[in-house]
């Protein structure tokens, strides 16, 4: 009996469709494990060959045989190591799983299905697949090591099973997304599995970004003990190779703990990766975006700059007549000290335009908003024409709070590809703006003093239509992410006509966020994926 098994982590970025590419990436891997490391098994994330999440190509038979041609060219490539790999499996008569493959020397070991299927917040799996039933624990040189995918680890049975079955070792396959406080919940949950089975665990995730969800990595080995053997940097790809005792035995090597970053530079490298990818994976030359001299597009510059490299980020300030000329100093500044291409295309003769087009239409009616939403949709034309014609993606920069309420334009600052702020809130994006400028100041301090503003009408702030935001978004997050009821917010000493209004504003604005373009999850209950309430409801009649 072996005292000490070498695992090798394969924390890699992988993209869903991409069997071929994946399939090339991980027989790459795999090779490095073996001839550079000295592993004796090394380990992939939760469908690995397929990425994740595949979602409903799953249910094409081409794109299943592509992942059996990808199965057969890992496991020829399992020579002189153990390949633990994530991949579906059909089963013509229990159907099909989500499963990990123990591959040697060209051949099968052994497979096991998920038995814990997720079917919540992003999580759809019952959708795809059945739950299987049996352990996996097989003999991988000398140790008996039990398998587990991701939210099998969640639970206490699958654990304990694999224990029951003679595991020495426990490990997990994930593919797990990052969310604001998500490694606290990781390490207690990983904690309490070792509580209960006695058994160090290897937990190997995913890295990068796919559509709304970005994976942290921080892949990490524990010792029976509860140590920390290994922690991968998070977002980061690596290979990263440690050996995991058994049996009583001591640890023979120091710890590799990867320091973890701060909450702020969680989801500041959060955005980046999810931007990065977002771009890069759907072959865009670069991005283009309105930089306005708000908070807002500053740290979406920011974010696209350290995603991209300057020379792939074009920005344009398009003023319009209640432009400050702060807004365009402040712009131009920050353009220049990150060294992106920068352009000023005003927009005052396409609003005189339209306004002019629209002159018999709206003649005895008051200026309102309709005339602000003139302008966004102006500055939204010409930021598409020049995305049509350059190839760049455009960026969106709303943040959450104005797309929980509404306070946004549809086909103005809302048309785009991508919008990185999407689930960072109003004070969070300043509590990034300061984070961003702690490693060097790319934002002028400016940006971060004076009142947000639209600059869509005389003397106009955000404060105009909207409560403040250190009082909307506690509100927004109370009411969003943990379904707060009214009652609930009222005993808790917000006031009851501003927690209405607020609710009011988000149920209307449904329609509003099924046309905004996807953005990077950073919290527990994004627009998207994870939220999804009617636009056609009754339910709002009780807060007007």
């Amino acid at each position: 009996m072996s005292g000490h098994l070498r695992v090798a982590l394969a924390q890699i970025d992988l993209m869903v469709g991409d069997v071929e590419g994946n399939a090339d990436k991980i027989v790459a891997t795999a090779g490095r494990a073996r001839d550079e490391q000295g592993a004796q098994l090394v380990v992939f994330p939760e469908l690995g060959l397929t990425g994740y999440p595949p979602e409903d190509l799953l249910f094409r038979t081409q794109f299943m045989e592509q992942v059996e041609a990808g199965l057969h060219r890992v496991c020829a490539a399992s020579q002189g190591i153990h390949v633990l790999l994530g991949l579906p499996l059909e089963d013509h008569r229990l159907g099909r799983h989500n499963a990990a493959i123990l591959l040697r020397d060209g051949h099968e070991v052994g497979h096991y299905f998920k038995q814990v299927l997720p079917n919540y917040s992003v999580f759809d799996e019952k959708r795809y697949f059945v739950p299987g039933r049996e352990p996996l624990v097989a003999d991988v040189a000398g140790v008996r090591v039990g398998v587990t995918i991701c939210e099998d680890i969640w639970q206490p049975e699958p654990a304990a099973a694999a224990a029951r079955a003679g595991a020495q070792v426990l490990v997990n396959l994930n593919a797990s997304p990052f969310h604001y406080g998500k490694h606290d919940e990781r390490m207690q949950v990983l904690g309490d599995r070792i509580t209960e089975t006695g058994l160090p665990i290897v937990y190997v995730n995913l890295v990068g970004g796919q559509d709304e969800l970005v994976f942290d990595g921080e892949s990490l080995a524990m010792s029976a003990e509860q140590a920390l053997l290994l922690r991968a940097p998070s977002f980061e790809q690596g290979l990263f190779t440690v050996d995991v005792p058994v049996a009583g035995e001591r640890p023979k090597a120091p710890p590799q703990v990867a320091e973890r970053p701060g909450d702020e530079a969680n989801i500041y490298h959060a955005l980046v990766l999810g931007t990065r990818d977002y771009v890069a994976k759907n072959g865009f030359d670069g991005v283009v975006m309105g930089l306005s001299g708000g908070i807002d597009s500053s740290v979406t510059l920011a974010v696209a700059v350290d995603a991209l490299g300057a020379d792939q980020v074009e920005a344009v300030m398009m003023p319009s007549r209640y432009t400050a000329d702060m807004s365009r100093d402040d712009a131009a500044a920050m353009a220049e000290g990150l060294g992106v291409r920068y352009r000023v295309i005003p927009i005052g003769a396409a609003f005189d335009a339209f306004l002019g087009m629209l002159a018999e239409e709206f003649a005895g009616r008051e200026p309102d908003v309709t005339e602000e939403n003139i302008q966004a949709r102006c500055r939204g034309i010409v930021l598409m024409a020049i995305s049509n014609k350059t190839g760049r993606m455009l960026l969106s920069t709303g943040n959450k709070s104005e797309m929980a309420v509404g306070y946004a334009t549809l086909y103005g600052d809302m048309a785009g590809g991508f919008a990185p702020l999407k689930d960072v809130s109003k004070t969070w994006v300043y509590r990034l703006a300061r984070y961003r400028n702690s490693r060097s100041p790319v934002i002028p301090e400016r940006v971060l003093t004076r009142p947000p503003s639209a600059e869509l009408a005389p003397d106009q702030t955000d404060q105009d239509a909207l409560p403040a935001y250190e009082v909307l978004d506690p509100i927004l997050e109370r009411f969003v992410e943990r379904d707060g009821g009214i009652k609930d917010l009222v005993a808790e000493g917000y006031d009851e006509a501003v927690v209405n209004q607020v609710a009011r504003m988000v149920l209307r604005a449904e329609y509003k966020r099924r046309q905004a373009p996807p953005g990077v999850r950073v919290t527990q209950r994004s627009f998207g994926k994870d939220r999804r309430y009617p636009i056609t409801s009754g339910y709002g009649k009780i807060f007007r």
